[in-house]
């Protein structure tokens, strides 16, 4: 049950990317289209292609680490006998789940400093550049998680994209 919410989580993390994407695009084709066919260039539409870019960018590393697309060091676990093989897994599975509650902390602590400041050119609060932050590092930790379970159980995490 754990491993479908994860799936489900994972692929509309994909089609979030996917939208803000193209969302990425069609800001920075205005800022082309008003700089040389308006000559007057919208000054946030750099701003909030930037800002979508820390989105996309965040959520596809946190489905990289659901499917196990990210760097790994499945090769050398490969080397080890079965028993070995788990707990190496394990070790590499709970050193990225750390490594996101770092992330989701540091994302926290740099949100909450800046959720009062202003950016200028959009008019949102410079917390959300922080905020792909808090949410990939719990991404990442709850699909750190599901890995371990899985190797416990001698399973394997389906990629959400099948």
């Amino acid at each position: 049950m754990y491993s479908r919410f994860c799936a489900r989580l994972s692929k509309a993390l994909l089609g979030i990317a996917a939208l803000l994407l193209v969302a990425v695009i069609l800001s920075v084709q205005w800022q082309v289209f008003g700089r040389y066919i308006l000559n007057d260039s919208p000054t946030w539409a750099e701003s909030l292609a930037l800002l979508l870019v820390l989105y996309v960018t965040a959520f596809g590393a946190a489905v990289g680490v659901r499917d196990g697309s990210h760097v790994g060091f499945e090769t050398v676990a490969m080397m080890l006998p079965p028993a070995g093989q788990k707990v190496l897994l394990v070790i590499c599975h709970a050193f990225v789940a750390a490594f996101g509650g770092v992330m989701a902390y540091a994302g926290w602590t740099w949100s909450s400093a800046k959720w009062g400041e202003i950016k200028p050119m959009l008019g949102v609060p410079d917390a959300l550049d922080y905020l792909p932050l808090l949410v990939t590092g719990v991404l990442i930790l709850l699909f750190s998680i599901e890995h371990i379970i899985a190797v416990l159980q001698g399973s394997k995490v389906e990629p959400s994209w099948n």
